[in-house]
């Protein structure tokens, strides 16, 4: 059974990479400029943001979850992010980061005990506290932007190395923790356990309800991560320019090979799902698609993808069953030899 599944990732993976190949020929070819190193670059940098928040929901959607509320999250991040900056701009980017990260968890952590103690369906609890915490951040800054940002801190959002800005090496790093987490990691085998059956990995000893709580939080914290290089791409802050991200990271987890029921999930198929995405992005915006179509042509991929996720999960439990029934052939001889020996004796 192990075996399948892993051929069957194995699959998703490579049908993604072969897709993103033939768009980028296609778009090349439309558009010559497009895999130049400078566009591949400033592509990688102006989705990096999508890529953090996607590897952090990526263990969520694993346990057959999903957070709604990291398009409010990063919102309230980057405006205490913007706001302490402001009061102490003798500060370092080491310290803004632990405090982005630190209130994304304390979010995180409110979705997973509505989660796990008051037994709230994930849509249902993440959606509230989207909308809870959008309204107190949009009451708070009454929608205005935050700007005037120290030096420092703009420095570091136009830093690059070798030609690759400071936000792809923070969306790199989430990626690195990620997989370290799924690969490495004891909690990393339980958050597969949860999303493949939560009974069964109660029964076999996983703290179900810790490994949930530490998904949403880990989410948080990747939210985190991602408002300060969103932040320090445009150089200031703006409240309302979050609404909807949350549709954007989903469909680059399931892009990836990810199912929305559970148990499935790589790091490289997310990393795939951001190349993606960025391809998708970046190519509508070289070949010239008004912004208006831009938006109908995202939001039929995210349904086509979900709808592709739902066909592929069915037709794959159908073949399990039909692997798990051929395995087990009936065996009632057998037993009733056995019952007929025991009797005898």
């Amino acid at each position: 059974m192990g075996t399948i599944l892993n051929a069957v990732r194995k699959k998703k993976e490579f049908g993604i990479l072969a897709i993103i190949v033939v768009l980028a020929v296609a778009i090349t070819i439309a558009n010559p400029s497009f895999l130049t190193l400078n566009n591949i670059f400033d592509f990688l940098r102006s989705n990096a943001v999508y890529g953090i928040m996607a590897f952090g929901m990526l263990p969520v959607i694993i346990t057959a979850g999903i957070d709604l509320s990291v398009s409010s999250t990063i919102a309230l991040c980057a405006v205490i992010a913007g706001k302490f900056m402001l009061a102490f701009p003798g500060s370092n980017i080491v310290v803004v980061l632990i405090l982005c990260m630190a209130v994304g968890a304390l979010v995180g952590a409110a979705n997973g005990l509505l989660v796990t103690k008051l037994k709230i369906p994930p849509i249902v609890a993440t959606l509230g506290m989207q909308t809870v915490t959008l309204a107190g951040v949009l009451l708070y800054t009454s929608g205005i932007w935050i700007s005037g940002l120290p030096e420092w801190f703009i420095n570091f959002g136009g830093l690059k190395v070798g030609g690759v800005y400071s936000q792809t090496f923070l969306m790199v790093l989430a990626g690195a923790i990620t997989w370290y987490l799924l690969k490495n990691m004891l909690i990393g085998r339980g958050i597969y356990a949860v999303g493949g059956n939560l009974q069964s990995a109660q029964r076999v000893g996983y703290n179900t309800d810790r490994i949930l709580i530490f998904v949403y939080i880990f989410s948080g914290m990747m939210t985190g991560l991602a408002s300060v290089a969103h932040i320090s791409i445009v150089g200031q802050v703006d409240p309302n320019t979050y609404l909807n991200y949350e549709m954007d990271v989903i469909a680059i987890v399931v892009l990836g090979g990810a199912s929305l029921a559970g148990g499935f999930g790589t790091v490289l198929g997310t990393s795939l799902g951001i190349v993606l995405m960025a391809i998708i992005k970046n190519g509508l915006v070289l070949v010239r698609v008004s912004s208006y179509w831009q938006k109908v042509i995202m939001g039929a991929i995210i349904l086509v993808t979900i709808a592709f996720d739902a066909i592929n999960r069915h037709l794959e439990e159908e073949r399990a069953v039909k692997v798990d029934v051929e395995e087990d052939p009936p065996t009632t001889g057998n037993t009733n030899q056995a019952v007929t020996a025991g009797s005898g004796q």
